[in-house]
């Protein structure tokens, strides 16, 4: 891991850490809005039943901060499950209704709370970039 990437990592990997291990015992309603929310945005995972949903997607943030903050991870593999997981929450934001004020992209008040996870995607791609161009300068 280069040293300049260690804040940006730590920091997102420590988020992502506390967040999946917060998710492991979800049950009952909780597991269902988490789970009724993502359905809204992503249909296919209505065949997960809740408490499921919940669980992989714990695993999921528990890995992918993991993994920020595990040193031999390369910073383009990393980066890109940090895109990845980033582009699903913009779906979501995008795809779920009141998240976004009527004909904009700007969020409501209920969506300001996705619509700032906008910054998983762009440093999961800074990763993945910096990683592939190893400092050549582009351009």
């Amino acid at each position: 891991m280069k040293s300049a990437h260690l804040p940006l990592r730590v920091s997102i990997g420590a988020y992502f850490l506390n967040s999946g291990l917060g998710k492991r015992t979800l049950e009952g309603t909780a597991a269902e809005g988490l789970h009724g929310m993502a359905v809204a945005a992503m249909p296919q995972l209505g065949q997960l039943e809740p408490a499921r949903f919940a669980k992989l997607l714990s695993y999921s943030e528990i890995a992918l901060g993991a993994a920020l903050i595990a040193p031999f991870v390369p910073a383009p593999l990393v980066g890109l499950g940090l895109t990845a997981f980033g582009a699903g929450l913009m779906q979501l934001y995008l795809k779920t209704p009141g998240m976004r004020e009527p004909g904009s992209i700007r969020p409501t008040q209920q969506g300001a709370g996705l619509a700032k996870d906008v910054w998983l995607v762009g440093a999961g791609l800074t990763l993945v970039l910096e990683g592939l161009t190893h400092g050549r300068r582009l351009g």
